[in-house]
């Protein structure tokens, strides 16, 4: 009393500055706590009203966790509540093995759309493809659900058929397609060697992506006499719907020596976080593509975002999802939990991809396959050269090794012909590997 006093003495109008700015935030806080308290009482109220008075007995539990469920996917689309069941189910999810078809979802609009197929799951051999919209379950539609709800109707026991109905571009009307559930064991990564490429297939970041990611590389590497029979590395994330946030860095971080990989930035600025690099390349310095797609999302993003803010990959493909967002799992009480998003990242430039995804450095599209309906009625003509010639000379300039060498690149742009017709994104990838390291020879 004795302080406010001898502030309004020193002065009426700095008394009234004062006043205002103690009394004023003081109102704004009770009145919402007032209007606050006036809605939960209006959520009583209904709750009261539909257990007493609807047409059927209601389950109050549940309808608590719709309510609950309803105001988290009020948010954004990536928050909602996780009963014990689908809590428990994303904690083995993550450890890299669930039951399901192996799709990824989003909402979209109301509409329930495939962010990616996964590799070698029930729905990539079924044929689903990114950005497909799956209307029905079983000719049960799932309009008006929660993407938890529409997921709950896609889950079920292994073995069992479900027919889903399919919305995509390009096809003039809906059509099913039958997936058998199954067991799904995720491989994190899958690697091979294409002529001197070692390409590695990431298909989730879950717990066991950084270690398969290392030892994967290491076999490849070794399958082609060591890291100076190798040209360069291509780091396919074409599909891949994302995953854990620490293995998105981690990956990223093995392939940088320092800088930034990441950022993330939350409702208050001192709750940021920033994520450096530590030395040390498994690639060795090596060139590296990174092959994105629209079924890029989240993890991936960030791996991609990285590796191209610090010019340490090209990136190859199309825009990848957009998804920008972090979503942290809170327990709740009785086992289940709250999936909220607290965050957006940003790339080492200060970009966040939110919604606008990460632009490829060079666009290149997949091209859709199409029947070669003409193809049998064209007769087989071989390309034909000065050798097919009947009673042609003999090349008497080179030596038997320098002619089994030409018959070898041969066989391998043979083998290139073949893997661009079979996918055209990452012979593009392996064809700039072979340009820069050509061009590495030289110096």
């Amino acid at each position: 009393m004795k302080k406010f006093v001898m502030a309004a003495v020193g002065g009426t109008l700095a008394g009234v500055v004062a006043t205002t700015q103690i009394a004023g935030p003081l109102l704004a806080q009770e009145t919402g706590q007032e209007n606050v308290y006036e809605q939960l009482d209006l959520f009583g109220d209904i709750f009261e009203r539909i257990r007493s008075q609807y047409v059927e007995d209601v389950d109050t539990s549940e309808l608590i966790e719709a309510a609950i469920d309803g105001m988290l996917t009020s948010l954004d689309p990536h928050s909602s509540y996780l009963s014990q069941d689908d809590a428990a189910a994303m904690r083995v999810q993550t450890r890299g093995e669930f039951g399901g078809l192996g799709i990824e979802v989003t909402q979209e609009e109301g509409f329930v759309k495939v962010v990616s197929p996964m590799d070698g799951t029930p729905a990539d051999e079924a044929g689903m493809l990114a950005g497909d919209f799956i209307t029905h379950v079983d000719g049960e539609s799932l309009l008006g659900l929660t993407l938890d709800d529409a997921v709950g109707k896609m889950r079920g026991p292994v073995g069992a058929e479900i027919v889903i109905t399919v919305v995509r571009e390009g096809e003039g009307e809906p059509f099913d397609v039958s997936i058998i559930r199954d067991t799904i064991e995720l491989q994190a990564v899958r690697a091979r060697t294409q002529g001197d490429t070692v390409v590695l297939r990431v298909t989730t970041f879950n717990d066991k992506t950084t270690p398969n990611l290392t030892e994967k590389l290491a076999e490849e590497v070794e399958a082609l006499g060591g890291m100076d029979n190798v040209n360069g590395f291509v780091v396919d994330l074409r599909n891949n719907p994302g995953g854990l946030l620490t293995q998105a860095i981690r990956v990223s971080d093995a392939f940088l020596e320092e800088g930034e990989i990441v950022s993330t930035r939350g409702r208050n600025p001192e709750e940021g976080d920033r994520f450096n690099a530590t030395p040390g390349d498994l690639a060795q310095g090596k060139p590296i593509v990174v092959l994105i797609n629209g079924g890029s999302a989240s993890a991936s993003e960030i791996v991609a975002g990285a590796l191209q803010d610090h010019r340490r990959a090209i990136v190859v493909g199309t825009k990848s999802f957009g998804k920008g967002s972090v979503q942290t799992i809170m327990p709740l009480q009785g086992e289940g939990a709250m999936r909220l998003t607290t965050a957006r990242y940003y790339t080492p430039s200060g970009r966040s991809i939110q919604a606008l995804g990460v632009s490829p450095d060079i666009v290149v599209e997949q091209p859709r396959r199409q029947p070669n309906e003409d193809e049998q009625d064209e007769p087989a003509r071989a390309g034909r050269s000065e050798a097919d010639l009947r009673g042609s000379l003999n090349n008497d300039s080179l030596t038997e090794d320098e002619i089994r060498q030409i018959e070898e690149d041969r066989d391998r742009a043979e083998a290139s012909a073949e893997l661009r017709e079979d996918d055209y994104q990452l012979a593009y990838a392996i064809d700039i590997l072979k340009g820069l390291s050509a061009l590495g020879s030289k110096e």
